[in-house]
């Protein structure tokens, strides 16, 4: 899912990685493509995931996890990086989901599961701040039901601002005409997809086969 939204990021766009999944696209941003990527704790130009061995214990991105800098790329205050996303200066924010409706609702910072805090971190400002919202997410939950719904079940973080979600079986475009799938993995079909997706979904005229390259965990 990382390395196909990858893909979509274009030359010199300046991109924020949310927490978990969305970090892990700048490792895979096709060769002599310049991509900034931004992250809320303070670093533009966010590079890969280390090499195992030289992880530098200083450098984290907003998940915690070890990153490495590009040549060029620096360090500023959290209320600097904040800054850029409210001052609508990222042109995308790839984010996690629990929930994305039909309308291109975002439900993202809370289950409401008493044994988890909810940990809305900066997932307000990425929602309103950034020029465009794509979502990364598994297509249903660990019980098998849909997380693209019509309406969103939890806690709104903001409506309408998802305008692709990237998912382990598709990418689907949310229009204001609707829902229109792009890509499916190979072996699946529309039908199959319906069965696992709440509202309505179209098949774009220029769909394609989603197939992956072969990538190390």
């Amino acid at each position: 899912m990382a390395w196909r939204a990858a893909q979509d990021l274009q030359e010199g766009a300046y991109v924020n990685l949310g927490i978990g999944m969305p970090t892990r696209a700048a490792s895979y941003v096709p060769d002599g493509r310049e991509v900034i990527f931004h992250s809320e704790n303070g670093i533009l130009g966010l590079g890969p995931k280390p090499e195992p061995g030289t992880e530098d214990e200083n450098l984290i991105d907003a998940g915690k996890n070890y990153t490495t800098l590009i040549k060029g790329g620096v360090f500023m205050h959290h209320a600097d990086a904040f800054l850029m996303i409210r001052g609508k200066h990222l042109d995308v924010s790839l984010l996690g989901a629990f929930e994305v409706s039909e309308q291109g609702d975002l439900a993202n910072w809370t289950t409401e599961d008493p044994s988890f805090p909810p940990g809305v971190g900066g997932a307000m400002d990425l929602a309103v701040g950034a020029k465009e919202i794509r979502v990364i997410m598994d297509h249903t939950d660990k019980s098998g039901q849909p997380r693209i719904l019509n309406k969103c079940r939890l806690p709104l973080t903001a409506p309408g601002c998802v305008k692709r979600i990237y998912t382990n079986l598709a990418v689907i475009d949310v229009t204001e005409q609707g829902l229109f799938v792009r890509e499916m993995v190979e072996g699946m079909t529309l039908e199959k997809l319906q069965e696992l997706t709440e509202p309505k979904l179209q098949l774009a005229n220029n769909w394609q086969a989603l197939s992956p390259p072969a990538i190390a965990a």
